[in-house]
């Protein structure tokens, strides 16, 4: 069935929830479906002024960037009332109505479909009913199946849209190393391989990070090859019937709690052409504990098997005996979400623009995950509030259009918050692929997401550095802070790909992502390193991420101000930052370019 979840709306009645992106550009139609579609847009923003906020816009706030005024946004996203802003939910898409609504009050004007605030993104829900649904190995030496237990074992789900009860039999499992074809580096781990009905295996990250040298793809730095939306896709390529993933906590940089909370309950994706059929049957993650017994029972070590994967030439193994079978019963809801566009027009060069982006989005309410009780700061409770992730960018995004806002520029100011970040960074694939400004009339763009409150730091950290000469410019702007560029130090667990400036990298547009770092001005490294290892732990996609009044704001604020100086003079000069040469999204940059100019 088809649902809009818009907030209550009086005029109309309207009733009342991560790559590249998930998003396979074969597959996936991301233009909008039909002129239905586009009037409901349309229909939607013209109740834009009838519509009931949850939560009150500020009283006030100021033209700088305050540790006030990013408290007050930060809090209000990250408020219950929104429920954790799922995409598609009556509460979540209320906070989209708040940011669309504070950028207005902020003085900006709508830059979204047909003259309105916003840009409808066509989503599919799909929730897996764990009680009749399941993924069982057969095969092994006992005689008797292995039942994973979803949540612990192992998390499962399909991308077919168009059926809510499939089955998969007795595939046959294949180990294929790190599920990897990338001409670029000679390394192909289906080579010779017919996985017509079976089931791949594999690892995550890719085999440079393994290596730990610079001789193999790029050394510890994740390339998209490392990435598990990567793996799915090119499962699905291949013709498999499932795919698999291995966690480890390492080259997942994440625990397997992410995981679970990740890919359990609903999930979304944008409306697939063809219904998601080209798709494997089933996708999977196991846990490394699973992952041991099935290589064993097999008569093969999961160790040896990881030595001989990041090696040129490794020949993919099968595993014996095991095979897979199960099934999944779904619900299949076809809703909307929608990305926030603010524009600020230019008074000399209108038809260009600088970018700022950031999610809006995070997990939403999941009442089974209630776990723990309350601690001193935080109640363990089923709203995901993703107070950090991300109403620390959206926060940021305003505070920066509310400044630009302050005054005039020869160019544009383009704001764009999106939706579905959390589901494989869709919204901003889905405007990547359906711009309301030709992308190569975008100068440059900056992203911002999950900003740690450790307070103030000796430098930014600049994800996927070397790509651009952005960094230029904000190594210049962070000389007046007394700080430091500095180079991801966890290049390994494939941030610059896991982000929303990465569908407008993939187009060229240069864009930068940069963070605080950890190198705290009060306790160092040490302090700085254990607060976001904590936060990895403790709260990344987990209910415990929650706003505090205790909060340091003091080193947002100096990040937010440096990446709103690097836009400001960007916007105000007719410099055209470029990616460095040699990156890989140069080459897309110069075509676009090209066609620009009509070459």
């Amino acid at each position: 069935m088809k649902r809009t979840f818009w907030p209550a709306i009086s005029l109309l009645a309207l009733a009342a929830c991560s790559d590249p992106a998930a998003t396979n550009e074969d597959t996936v139609d991301t233009a909008p479906a039909d002129e239905a579609a586009a009037t409901e847009d349309m229909d939607a923003d013209a109740s834009f002024e009838s519509a009931d906020l949850i939560l009150p816009l500020p009283d006030n706030s100021s033209a700088e960037i305050t540790a006030e005024d990013l408290a007050v946004r930060i809090s209000t996203l990250a408020d219950d009332a929104y429920e954790g802003r799922g995409p598609g939910s009556e509460a979540g898409e209320n906070a989209a109505l708040w940011i669309a609504r504070e950028m207005e009050r902020i003085g900006l004007e709508p830059g979204g479909d047909n003259g309105g605030w916003f840009q409808s993104v066509g989503m599919v829900e799909q929730t897996l009913d764990e009680s009749v649904s399941g993924i069982r190995v057969n095969g092994l030496s006992s005689g008797e199946p292995m039942e994973l237990t979803l949540k612990e074992d192992a998390v499962l789900w399909t991308k077919h849209q168009d059926e809510t009860e499939l089955a998969f039999d007795d595939s046959e499992l294949v180990f294929v190393g790190y599920g990897v074809v990338a001409p670029e580096y000679d390394w192909n781990d289906y080579e010779g391989l017919d996985v017509d009905g079976k089931t791949v295996v594999m690892l995550v990250n890719d085999p440079g990070f393994a290596r730990g040298t610079d001789d193999l793809f790029n050394g510890k730095a994740m390339t998209y090859y490392g990435r598990w939306t990567y793996k799915f896709e090119e499962a699905a390529r291949q013709g498999a019937t499932g795919a698999i993933i291995i966690h480890e906590t390492e080259p997942a940089s994440y625990p397997w709690e992410v995981v679970r909370n990740s890919w359990s309950g609903a999930q979304a994706d944008l409306v697939r052409g063809d219904g998601g059929s080209s798709r494997t049957t089933f996708e999977s993650w196991i846990s490394r504990d699973v992952a041991e017994t099935l290589f064993a029972d097999a008569g093969m070590d999961l160790e040896e098997m990881k030595s001989a994967a990041m090696e040129p030439g490794f020949e993919p193994v099968d595993m014996g005996d095991l095979t897979v079978s199960g099934n999944i019963v779904q619900t299949v809801d076809t809703m909307e979400s929608r990305n926030v566009i603010g524009m600020l027009p230019g008074t000399e060069r209108p038809e260009e623009y600088v970018l700022y982006t950031a999610h809006w989005d995070h997990l939403g309410k999941k009442t089974e995950e209630r776990t723990g009780a309350p601690t001193e700061d935080f109640y363990q409770d089923e709203i995901f509030n993703g107070a950090v992730d991300n109403a620390t960018g959206s926060a940021a995004l305003l505070d920066i259009a509310e400044a630009m806002a302050a005054g005039e520029h020869p160019r544009s100011g383009l704001f764009v918050s999106v939706t579905l970040e959390e589901s494989g960074l869709l919204g901003s694939a889905y405007y990547a692929d359906n711009p309301t400004v030709p992308l190569n009339q975008i100068v440059a763009g900056i992203n911002m997401d999950g900003m740690l409150p450790v307070g103030r730091t000796k430098e930014m950290v600049v994800v996927g550095y070397g790509a651009s000469e952005l960094e230029d410019i904000l190594e210049a702007k962070l000389e007046a802070q007394d700080r430091v560029v500095e180079p991801d130090p966890r290049p390994e667990a494939g941030s610059f790909y896991r982000s929303d400036h990465i569908s407008f990298a993939k187009k060229g547009v240069p864009m930068l992502y940069a963070d605080g770092g950890i190198d705290k001005r009060d306790g160092g490294v040490a302090a700085g390193r254990a607060a976001a290892d904590t936060y990895t732990a403790q709260r990344y996609h987990k209910p415990m991420d929650e706003y505090s009044e205790d909060w340091n704001l003091e080193g947002m604020v100096e990040d937010v101000t440096a990446l709103y100086e690097v836009g400001l003079e960007i916007i105000n000069s007719d410099q055209w930052p470029t990616w460095y040469e040699g990156n890989e999204f140069e080459a897309a940059r110069e075509a676009s370019l090209a066609e620009a100019d009509g070459e």
